[in-house]
């Protein structure tokens, strides 16, 4: 049985949803057993709350500021990043007095990092509570920050090319570096047509459908967009999902239907995939995760109000790819929304090119990687477990 320890940081739910694609993609081989946990649970609380308020008032209200200090951190020189990683590491560690413990108890075989805190803590857990075990870094930006970089890692995962140019310029190893994309749920490997998923969920068969992932935008510029794309942008029916963001909800609530084009409010719905193939546009704003899905589905995106910083980075990847527009006047939303519904060729192409860069069974890939070398270098030779690489097929 090989027992793999997946940690994440909750700092924004792309981290959440990536260590949870991983784990489902782990369950899915034989004799493997997988742990998924937030490594701020084992933080102390004064830590704990005062990181996640930083980071949502940052992110949300200072968007600014949030993109200076986030392209201040980030370090060319190899050595710079490493030493600025485990200092932080220094000052964060009273802090996770609970994590090494944990480790210990649990005792993994392989430790799967999916946010930086975890993966620079373990430069100091190794050798302090004596929890060395193989760690592996998955990236979930677009670009790897340097703050993805520390010691004793055994392999990064990439989304893309780009981000392993960007580590190699660094002067990461390039055989540690592996691009397999972003871990998105394995629902996204699954065929589906988009009249079987139109007609599961009761939408119409005919005209086109735009789906806009509106939980972490404003309420008021969702409320403007909603209202302009239901007048004017042609459409057969306008799909607003607001996650938990109740406040949006409420904010549209007023908002009717004309003969043209229907509205449907949705919020925690379960089956994002199939509103991604059902649509023949989405509308969001550039988290990684988010991104990657509409990506896996070849889906045209439209891409709106990106947090400074990473986000804007992955919206930059899309847009030179030609898989989205990024538009920062939200009056541009609906007559771009327009153009490009009038324009089929377009949308065609854009579809294209978003297949061409997703990366549906990057989870599957990842999981496959970790538990073929971890045989392949760890386990002893008279083993009786046969090699996971050629077990792949059959779980996928």
């Amino acid at each position: 049985m090989t027992r793999i320890l997946i940690l994440y940081s909750s700092l924004g739910s792309g981290h959440v949803s990536a260590a949870r694609a991983l784990k489902d993609a782990f369950a899915r081989f034989p004799d493997v057993e997988v742990l998924s946990e937030d490594a701020l649970t084992y933080a102390s609380s004064v830590y704990r709350n005062a990181i996640t308020q930083l980071y949502e008032q940052l992110s949300e209200k200072v968007p600014l500021l949030y993109k200076a200090f986030y392209e201040g951190s980030d370090v060319d020189d190899l050595e710079r990043a490493i030493d600025s990683n485990l200092t932080w590491a220094r000052l964060e560690r009273p802090f996770f007095r609970k994590l090494g413990q944990f480790i210990k108890k649990a005792d993994p075989d392989v430790v799967v990092c999916v946010q930086q805190i975890p993966s620079r803590l373990l430069q100091l857990l190794d050798q302090e509570d004596e929890v060395s075990k193989p760690q592996y870094v998955v990236v979930t930006d677009t670009i790897a920050h340097s703050t993805w970089i520390n010691y004793g890692v055994n392999g990064y995962f990439l989304p893309n090319d780009l981000s392993a140019n960007f580590l190699v310029q660094r002067g990461v190893n390039p055989q540690l570096l592996h691009v397999t994309g972003i871990p998105i749920h394995l629902e996204s490997t699954k065929p589906k047509t988009k009249v079987a998923v139109r007609s599961q969920h009761d939408l119409p068969l005919d005209g086109s459908i735009i789906t806009l992932f509106g939980g972490g935008l404003n309420p008021r510029r969702v409320r403007t967009m909603v209202s302009s794309l239901v007048e004017y942008s042609g459409a057969s029916m306008v799909l607003l999902v607001a996650g938990r963001n109740g406040d949006l909800l409420e904010a549209v609530s007023d908002l009717a239907d004309n003969d043209t084009t229907k509205l449907r409010r949705l919020g925690m719905i379960d089956h994002v995939d199939d509103l991604i193939v059902a649509s023949d546009l989405t509308i969001t704003k550039a988290g990684g995760l988010i991104t990657s899905e509409i990506l896996a589905r070849g889906t045209p995106m439209v891409i709106v109000d990106p947090i400074p910083g990473q986000e804007e980075q992955n919206a930059d990847v899309i847009a030179s790819a030609g898989a989205g527009v990024q538009l920062r006047l939200l009056e541009m939303v609906t007559p771009a929304v327009q153009y490009l519904l009038q324009h089929p060729e377009r949308l065609a192409e854009m579809r294209q090119a978003a297949l061409e860069i997703g990366q549906p069974a990057a989870a599957l890939n990842i999981a496959e990687y970790v538990l073929h070398n971890w045989q392949s270098h760890y386990v002893s030779k008279d083993s009786n477990l046969e090699p996971y690489a050629e077990q792949l097929n059959d779980v996928t």
